[in-house]
């Protein structure tokens, strides 16, 4: 009889060991805890570009304030689609994204084939930095001023064309924005890249572009294009040389590229708010912030509510415009 109540405790013992164990693995991290390995910071887009280079630039202080490894993963391809569906898809609680704005708002509605939805299965963690386009056009261009640029451009109508990474990206959706506003017509010619584009008006095959500031600076600056304003409401103090575009002329155009730190859906709140403050504190430090400027960044370093209201404001913006002109994925 004792042997017999000595084996049923010994087996009740090693049942509840087990259970524990089990109960702790599928446990969620917490805030406290958290990050017990090394933490994946997952980007859409080839190394040297503009959102591995930001992500690079975080990467490190991160790693830091954590006490743990963070890692650059590039998951090239559909415009940072791909590496926004890894991330929303990830279940080990140590991966994360760096996105641009077309990522986490417009991408479902732009496409409703793709297999994530931003608003259902992302969190917004830290709105990182935001930056204008520059309206720019091949040196020798015609009109004295922007009026001028754009009177031209009205009776061109689609004999001039213009130049973007791509249908749906911000680029694109600008320039239909911007036909809208100005009663201008050019076609649309996608490219590559923007560096592609930049190269193409140059070249004289296209008329005008709407580029990143680090981009467009750089070949305006070497005399080989011109700028007729930034796409922001106000001079922007990336570029503040260059006139806005109610400066040039056009009402009621605000239009800026951005980029945001994103978890998957099921990340715990706690941990959230935690790489929330963490993102917003770095990205504000002087040195980051500076570097960031160096990038094309202007610094916004926002929380997970900041981010939340950003991407609110530009899905119904520029659902709007993809909605008025039809724009269909490629």
């Amino acid at each position: 009889m004792r042997d017999r109540l000595f084996r049923l405790i010994t087996f009740f013992v090693a049942a509840c060991a087990i259970a524990t164990a089990a109960s702790g693995q599928n446990s969620k991290p917490t805030a406290a805890v958290w990050p017990t390995r090394t933490v994946h910071l997952v980007v859409g887009f080839p190394a040297g570009s503009s959102p591995d280079l930001t992500a690079r630039t975080l990467a490190e202080p991160l790693a830091k304030a954590l006490g743990q490894a963070v890692i650059v993963e590039n998951k090239v391809g559909a415009g940072g689609n791909i590496a926004a569906d890894y991330v929303a898809r990830a279940t080990d609680d140590h991966t994360i994204g760096l996105m641009i704005n077309g990522n986490m708002t417009i991408a479902k509605l732009l496409n409703p084939k793709l297999n994530y939805d931003p608003l259902k299965d992302l969190t917004p963690i830290s709105l990182i930095g935001v930056s204008p386009l520059v309206l720019t056009a091949p040196i020798a261009s015609p009109g004295a001023t922007a009026q001028d640029f754009f009177a031209a451009a009205r009776k061109a109508g689609d004999k001039w064309s213009y130049g973007s990474p791509g249908v749906g990206t911000v680029g694109h959706i600008g320039m239909e924005l911007l036909k809208s506003k100005t009663h201008i017509n050019p076609l649309h010619i996608p490219y590559p890249g923007y560096p592609q584009v930049a190269s193409a008006m140059i070249g004289g095959q296209l008329q005008l572009s709407m580029l990143p500031p680090a981009l467009a600076l750089a070949q305006i600056r070497a005399g080989k294009l011109r700028a007729i304003g930034v796409t922001s409401s106000g001079r922007s103090p990336l570029a503040p040389e260059l006139p806005s575009m109610l400066e040039a002329g056009v009402q009621g155009f605000n239009l800026e590229i951005w980029n945001a730190v994103a978890a998957p859906n099921s990340l715990p709140k706690p941990v959230v708010a935690k790489l929330s403050a963490l993102f917003s504190e770095i990205a504000r430090s002087p040195e980051i912030r500076e570097k960031l400027f160096q990038q094309g960044w202007q610094v916004a370093g926002t929380s997970a509510e900041g981010l939340a209201r950003r991407i609110k404001l530009d899905t119904a913006l520029l659902g709007g415009i993809i909605a008025v002109h039809g724009i269909k994925p490629e």
